[in-house]
């Protein structure tokens, strides 16, 4: 039943007239095609049912897309890689002639990110590409047939999603456009980021009450709202200047209906769809079509496959995103959690020996890298958090985890702690931790919890964002100075700049 809830809701998003919508323009601040040219209203989109699978676009865009300027996938590159490197978690060293690219990578280990860099490019494509299909899916059902009691429920949704969108940009590039109009040809400027994030609170908090109040697995409901919500406040003293940890905690305490699993890494399965903590996921699957899913052969060894597969039955492997020296460490031995990394010999399936690479050394997964810029292909902890299995395509079927309970629990524990109420913070971590096997110390405070948050949320896309709201993100860290805190947002792409000149760029950039 589960697999088959799957089945359908990928069908839903992948219906031929979605992709007219998705990929109607690469960016909407650039505004070089004429977006609503692209959308014929008057030959679908009139009953419910049409409307319905419109709709699901917006959820399509979620999976990023590809094309010859970039990658521009959440789960893989560049738009994961992005955020993962440039955090104290992962890092994707230069191996030989392996994974220099242009030095984009060393840029967002260093923190010396440039607008020529083609990763911010592609975050920046990926999320205005994704309201760019919002609104052209708002235009379509503004021309629909259905009632405007119908149409507001649908709008609700849609601007949900497209706030999910304003809520990244506003966490990566600060001072964004706003443009919610798909007519509107105009090239648009920048607002402040507190414009920014008013307007996501807004369109969050005036679409909560019309959202559904169920569980609807990979749609924006009342408790996935919430929990977006709670994560703008969690993160609006650095957004705006001004804390909201109390607001935070308001919002989370309105998720309800969610549960931590018993088992971490039933979160992480290839069928994850039956997880009571996950709250909101992106859903793939390979016999739907779907594609960008793909990360654990972006990190394993080129022939760690027979480590899976006595006959190599498993994708090939690229060698490259790693865990950064020092966080394997973080965790203690009996953290269930440190099993999302993978670290030591790798033993072929098929000899029952350790895997002998080109260079005839064993294929041992170190922590330490000694040379970042000319690392041994056995060098870094690799990721390992989904399922491995024999039999994989290229393209995984687990369904992304965006949102899942333990970070509501988390946010609460961080507000409370913030607030100066201990006792409270150690009733909403220690569920966490101890699921994990570890216990939380006698004195808790942020330094535990900054931690924790790394090991718990290890390589979902969360640390850049608590890097910076800890402060860490300024200091100096392996292969890293001191970062000055301009770079707490990334710069406007040169690209979309040199298209749109009423961009301007963000401080501390040229």
């Amino acid at each position: 039943m589960i697999c088959q809830l799957k089945k359908i809701v990928i069908m839903k998003f992948n219906i031929i007239i979605l992709a007219l919508v998705s990929l109607v323009a690469l960016s909407c601040t650039g505004l070089d095609e004429n977006l609503y040219s692209q959308v014929d209203s008057d030959e679908y989109g009139k009953t419910p049912q049409e409307v319905e699978t419109i709709v699901g676009g917006a959820y399509s865009s979620l999976r990023g897309f590809r094309d010859d300027l970039s990658n521009s996938y959440p789960t893989s590159e560049y738009v994961f890689f992005l955020n993962e490197v440039v955090s104290d978690e992962a890092t994707i060293p230069t191996r030989g002639t392996d994974w220099f690219d242009g030095g984009r990578y060393q840029e967002a280990q260093r923190h010396t990110y440039t607008p020529l860099n083609e990763m911010v490019l592609s975050a920046w494509r990926y999320c205005y590409q994704g309201v760019a299909s919002v609104n052209g899916i708002i235009y379509q059902v503004e021309q629909s047939q259905l009632t405007d009691e119908a149409k507001a429920t649908i709008f609700a949704e849609l601007r949900t999603v497209r706030a999910y969108y304003y809520y990244l940009l506003l966490d990566m590039f600060g001072n964004v456009p706003i443009v919610t109009d798909f007519e509107d040809t105009e090239l648009p400027s920048n607002s402040t980021r507190e414009e920014v994030f008013n307007f996501v609170e807004q369109e969050l908090t005036e679409s909560i009450p019309l959202l559904s109040e169920e569980k609807i697995y990979g749609r924006f409901t009342q408790n996935v709202a919430n929990t977006l919500l709670a994560r703008l406040y969690l993160n609006a003293e650095v957004y705006v200047g001004a804390p909201r940890w109390q607001d935070c905690i308001n919002a989370c305490e309105k998720v309800t209906g969610y549960t931590l699993e018993a088992d971490y890494f039933a979160n992480f399965i290839t069928e994850n769809q039956g997880s009571m903590e996950n709250i909101f996921v992106i859903p793939y699957d390979h016999k739907e079509g779907t594609v960008g899913n793909y990360l654990h052969s972006m990190t394993f060894h080129y022939l760690h496959r027979f480590t899976v597969s006595a006959t190599g039955d498993y994708p090939w492997c690229a060698n490259g995103i790693s865990a950064q020296p020092g966080v394997y460490s973080k965790f203690e031995d009996n953290d269930k959690r440190k099993a999302s990394m993978l670290a030591g010999e790798q033993i072929n399936l098929n000899t029952g020996s350790v895997i002998i690479m080109d260079s005839g050394e064993p294929l041992v997964y170190t922590e330490e890298i000694e040379n970042f810029t000319d690392a041994k292909q056995n060098e870094g902890v690799r990721l390992y958090k989904y399922e491995v299995k024999a039999g994989e395509t290229w393209e995984r079927d687990h369904d992304w985890v965006v949102m899942r309970y333990a970070e509501v629990l988390m946010m609460q524990a961080e507000c409370y702690m913030r607030l100066g109420n201990e006792g409270l913070a150690r009733t909403f971590v220690e569920p966490v931790s101890q699921r994990a096997g570890i216990e939380v110390p006698a004195n808790l405070d942020l330094d535990f919890l900054n931690d924790e948050l790394l090991r718990e949320f290890i390589f979902e896309g969360h640390r850049r964002t608590t890097n910076i709201r800890f402060g860490d993100y300024f200091e100096p860290w392996w292969e890293k100075g001191t970062t000055p805190i301009e770079r707490g947002i990334f710069p406007i792409p040169q690209s979309e700049r040199d298209k749109n000149t009423n961009l301007n760029q963000n401080p501390g950039y040229n």
